[in-house]
């Protein structure tokens, strides 16, 4: 037997269970220079919400009635490649299948003796290339300044933070809870934290929280908080476009306040990025990950659902707010 996962419909708003569907498929064959892999891991991001627009972007849509792919963790149980044998693991965005054919192309064998395999979907992944390289090419961060981190509680949020505190920075993150504004000041040692959901005026609670300003500020939400954030950045502040997830499921276009003048009277660097952007320093950026992991400078948090018929249920909590760190699937 095997399974795939289809996007049927395109959503509206917030994604349902509706816009999905399972299939029954025939369990592959590999060809010549071909592997078949066995699904272990699947990561789900916010950012899949916006392939299922049908709209131009940096990454192809997804089409309907086709399966829907994110980055995977797989076991290869057949080779017929030179590159692969048997037992190898393997990272790469695949399709949400059971079981899948690849030629190999764009897979990277993952040590799981080094680290826990779902780490390689997380911090030594994509999660954590994109903290670092967002912080490292944008953020320019440099010791002393004051870095503050919205969806500080998620996969790349947690990074972040981190290594801020790694460089010598105040860290100060935004979350929706006491209890996640709770770990990342125990667990990720940010120096404060702001719960959203209970601050009638974020403008104020980011001054108080960032007393000297706001010298770098990592986004992974956009809206409000951003407005919030933009009010408190010093001259020269950095402004890392992450992700915008308070706004992936409107259906109108937002409205906010407008920065330009912020930009120009602060000479503000604001600039959005997609971690692809940069591939060419990917192994540089997990060597890094590595070896402060390897040190305990790094840590991680993860929320792992498991069964293959979770994953779009997976994909829709992270939209309020459920996972704590990265959202895994294990298959």
């Amino acid at each position: 037997m095997n399974k795939t996962i289809l996007l049927k419909n395109r959503p509206k708003g917030r994604p349902t269970l509706d816009d999905f569907e399972f299939k029954e498929i025939e369990k592959p064959s590999p060809k010549e220079g071909e592997v078949l892999l066995k699904t272990k891991y699947v990561s789900v991001d916010p950012y899949l919400r916006g392939r299922m627009r049908d709209e131009k972007s940096y990454i192809e849509p997804f089409q309907l009635n086709e399966p829907v792919e994110s980055g995977i963790i797989a076991e290869v149980i057949e080779s017929n490649s030179e590159n692969f044998k048997k037992g190898d693991y393997v990272n790469g965005m695949l399709q949400w299948k059971q079981f899948q054919t690849s030629n190999g192309k764009g897979l990277q064998k993952v040590d799981g003796s080094k680290a826990p395999l779902s780490a390689y979907l997380g911090v030594l992944g994509l999660t954590g290339i994109t903290a670092y390289l967002g912080l490292k090419k944008i953020g320019d961060l440099e010791k002393g300044e004051t870095l503050l981190v919205s969806g500080a509680s998620g996969a790349v949020g947690t990074v972040v933070g981190q290594i801020g505190k790694i460089k010598g920075c105040k860290v100060v993150g935004i979350a929706g809870t006491d209890e996640k504004i709770k770990t990342i000041k125990e667990k990720f040692h940010f120096d404060e934290g702001i719960n959203y959901k209970t601050t009638d005026n974020m403008k104020k609670a980011i001054a108080e929280a960032c007393p000297n300003g706001v010298d770098v500020y990592y986004d992974n939400v956009g809206g409000e908080i951003l407005d919030a954030a933009m009010a408190n950045i010093n001259y020269n502040g950095r402004v890392v476009c992450c992700g915008a997830i308070s706004l992936y499921n409107k259906t109108e276009q937002p409205t906010g306040p407008r920065h330009e003048t912020t930009l120009i009277k602060k000479s503000v660097l604001m600039q959005g990025f997609t971690v692809r952007d940069y591939q060419e320093e990917f192994p540089a950026a997990i060597q890094q990950l590595a070896t402060w992991l390897q040190e305990d400078k790094l840590t991680y948090s993860e929320t792992i659902v498991e069964g293959f018929d979770e994953i779009p249920q997976a994909f829709i909590d992270l939209f309020d707010g459920k996972n704590k760190g990265k959202m895994i699937v294990k298959v």
